[in-house]
């Protein structure tokens, strides 16, 4: 298992991702094109220091390739990802049951999660026995009461009826329910409250800080809304077609951004204030074009405004900075 030593206490890795890319292949014959999603991504998340990591960019970064690759749904193209010391793909019938109880996920639209046919109560207790929660039915059903509860539902209103018959903000609640329940290592939630009506969204937010420190659970939160991320999140990583431009501190980088691409991520933020108003229009170059493209350089001098004649003839790598411990992919400060 990987270990990490500071001063001398150990720490050891839950989940890691080893230089990680996902190449998908598009259609055509004799010019194949491909989409790099990931390029090169590394995370780690440790045994003993659990904490909310924000995995945030716009559309077509990688976040949800990303999220589908810790799940298992897909294989990378390159890289490992290791779960407790062993590949992810060379797994036991047995740890791979233990990785998908201890490896849970909310996702965006909490509608698709649930499958129509069943009504709430098979969600949930479904899954307690599966993974031998509980000896019997009565006792899987007292697991759910009691994670609904954590949720601020009450089983009796919501067991019995179908995934058409609640709220969107109860689907997702439902969702936590069951996180509740099975007590994972690791929760993955992507875009959890984007589908949230607004004034419903910090409960939500709330229950995943609530279950984070209470079960002592790290939790990857796929977003590309910082203002919410800003509420709940320990530290973030910036991704930019498929790699990494910035990461570190949350409140660090969102204080006083230093790579081009994030500065303009964090300016596009609204400000709530009338008297602030946008006045100006910056062209960008299409994401999905660019995703296309081979870019000899670096990935955002298309459309960054300070790039220099290096910045297209070579890839920069992610380095440390000393003063805040954060990284950076940016030849300003390699």
């Amino acid at each position: 298992m990987p270990l990490i030593l500071i001063g001398e206490y150990i720490m050891t890795n839950l989940l890691e991702l080893k230089n990680v890319s996902k190449i998908f292949p598009l259609g055509g014959i004799i010019r194949k094109k491909r989409v790099i999603a990931v390029d090169s991504f590394s995370l780690e998340i440790p045994e003993d220091q659990q904490r909310i990591i924000t995995l945030a960019g716009e559309s077509g970064s990688g976040k949800t390739t990303i999220t589908n690759l810790l799940l298992g749904f897909i294989k990378p193209t390159s890289g490992e990802i290791i779960f407790r010391g062993k590949n992810l793909w060379k797994l036991k019938p047995d740890e791979w049951k233990t990785y998908r109880r201890e490896v849970q996920a909310v996702f965006q639209d909490p509608y698709e999660s649930y499958n129509t046919f069943y009504k709430m109560d098979h969600s949930l207790i479904t899954p307690i026995k599966k993974f031998r929660l509980a000896k019997t039915h009565n006792e899987a059903v007292k697991i759910a009461t009691e994670a609904l509860w954590s949720v601020g539902l009450n089983a009796d209103e919501i067991l019995n009826k179908y995934p058409h018959e609640l709220s969107g903000g109860q689907r997702q609640r439902v969702m936590l329910a069951r996180v509740f329940a099975l007590k994972p290592k690791i929760l993955l939630a992507d875009e959890p409250v984007s589908m949230i009506d607004i004034s419903l969204r910090a409960d939500i937010l709330k229950i995943i800080q609530r279950l984070q420190k209470e079960f002592g659970m790290s939790c990857v939160y796929i977003t590309h809304d910082l203002s919410n991320a800003f509420c709940i999140s320990n530290y973030i990583i910036i991704l930019y077609l498929g790699s990494v431009m910035e990461e570190g501190d949350f409140q660090a980088i969102i204080k006083n951004p230093k790579h081009p691409y994030v500065k303009m991520l964090i300016d596009s933020i609204p400000k709530p204030n009338p008297k602030n108003r946008w006045d100006s229009k910056v062209k960008l170059q299409d994401v999905e074009i660019a995703r296309l493209e081979k870019i000899q350089g670096c990935k955002f001098s298309n459309r960054c405004s300070q790039a220099k004649k290096v910045c297209r003839e070579k890839n920069p790598d992610l380095v440390n900075l000393i003063e805040d411990s954060r990284k950076i992919r940016c030849f300003e400060y390699v």
